[in-house]
């Protein structure tokens, strides 16, 4: 498995040579990473105990020329004390980088002693987790080796036959425990990986919608702001050019050119707030009454929505506050996004619109009750960052979006947008 990746910064994540979940990726030949004092204790500990069980084992069954009188060599029991000590003395050494030639030193003395066998063990299984089947096989050949020879010279409790068979069969477990081991290591470095990167993904995309609503938003708003600037300037002409006008007049028309510049200072700190990014050339922009327009392509296109729009006229009969354009650009977006996801989501669903203004606010909620029977969602379309720009472009206006299942079943996107009245 081969697996690419970014490199981390200088000094960050584990020493040179670590394998962990900080690097890039797992280097061919990494070694064992650095354990913890306590795992190595209770390893070598768990080590010293099986070694010297099986020095008390082998030293206390030393054969006697009477019992085997074809054997020329006989070990004394301190040799196999011997061995056991050197083989512990090696056990540390199989949780650092030099652990294959630990390994291969343990062969050895498993050649001389069977007190050096669990060691020996451990640093077959030590090197084939660790490090490529290329590395790990000569190292389980060496064990095989070892006690195949120890076995040559020294009385084993099996035939030799069976005994070279369990030998072998004892190390091809061992190099694929561990092979197995490394393995699942490497599919689950490359699951985190993927992971990392998926996350960083959506993190960009997150970002890069917020950045483009900002922008939007602020174009709408230059526009909103040219126009004002232009009402502005006819009426501070016609002003100019009728100095002689009836003096009411003229304080009307000084009281809204007042207006409007303070207006239009408000616009102009929201935009530069919002860090207009370059000029682009929109169409005009879509408001409140355009709210229908989209319920009426949505019903020609099949679909079932009812919409309830807001009140036209105030309760005392004047007519109802408009909000601002902001606003009310907002209020079709949210209305947009929303009929576009229980398109793609709840395909044949009924949709419910509703869109009230009061004094100060306006409350928009698009619910849906849920795919209809036989009906197959699109949820492979779209990236997911439409409701983000929409909750940015709420927050940036001082009002909320709220988006989640309804609890029948269906979905449902709630806005309030506030305004000065």
């Amino acid at each position: 498995m081969t697996t690419t990746g970014t490199t981390p910064a200088p000094g960050a994540g584990p020493r040179p040579g670590a394998w962990s979940a900080y690097a890039p990726c797992p280097p061919p030949e990494a070694g064992p990473p650095p354990a913890p004092r306590g795992v190595l204790v209770g390893a070598w500990a768990l080590v010293a105990a099986l070694t010297a069980a099986a020095t008390a084992a082998v030293a206390g069954s030393v054969p006697t020329r009477d019992a085997w009188p074809d054997l020329t060599i006989l070990v004394p029991p301190g040799v196999d004390v011997a061995v056991a000590v050197a083989a512990v003395a090696l056990v540390p050494l199989l949780f650092t980088r030099r652990s294959v030639a630990a390994a291969v030193a343990l062969a050895a003395l498993a050649a001389i002693s069977g007190a050096a066998t669990p060691a020996a063990t451990v640093g077959t299984l030590q090197v084939a987790r660790w490090y490529p089947v290329r590395t790990a096989v000569p190292v389980a050949v060496a064990g095989v080796l070892g006690h195949a020879l120890q076995a040559l010279w020294r009385p084993v409790s099996l035939p030799i036959g069976w005994w070279l068979l369990c030998d072998v069969a004892v190390h091809a477990a061992l190099l694929g425990w561990g092979a197995y081991g490394r393995e699942r290591a490497l599919v689950l470095w490359s699951l985190r990986d993927r992971a990392r990167r998926a996350e960083a993904e959506q993190e960009r995309r997150v970002a890069e919608a917020r950045t483009a609503e900002r922008t939007r938003i602020a174009r709408e708003m230059h526009d909103t702001l040219a126009h004002r600037l232009s009402l502005l300037a006819a009426t501070a002409g016609a002003m100019e050019y009728r100095p002689d006008a009836d003096p009411a007049q003229l304080a009307a028309a000084a009281g809204r050119v007042r207006a409007g510049v303070s207006d239009a200072l408000e616009d102009l700190r929201q935009v530069i707030r919002l860090l207009r990014a370059g000029p682009d050339d929109l169409g005009p922009v879509p408001g409140l009454d355009d709210v229908r327009r989209l319920v009426d392509d949505a019903r020609a296109a099949g679909g079932d929505v009812r919409y309830e729009p807001p009140v036209a006229t105030g309760t005392d009969g004047s007519p109802a506050a408009q909000p601002p354009a902001a606003v009310a650009t907002a209020v079709f977006r949210v209305v947009q996004e929303a009929l576009t996801n229980a398109r793609r989501h709840a395909p044949g669903a009924a949709v419910r619109v509703t869109v009230a203004t009061a004094p100060g606010e306006v409350r928009v909620r698009v619910s849906d009750g849920g795919a209809a029977a036989g009906a197959v969602p699109q949820d492979g379309i779209g990236t997911g960052t439409g409701l983000v720009g929409l909750r940015e472009r709420a927050t940036l206006l001082g009002g909320t979006l709220d988006a989640g299942p309804d609890g029948s079943g269906g979905f449902a996107v709630e806005a309030w947008l506030p305004w000065d009245a």
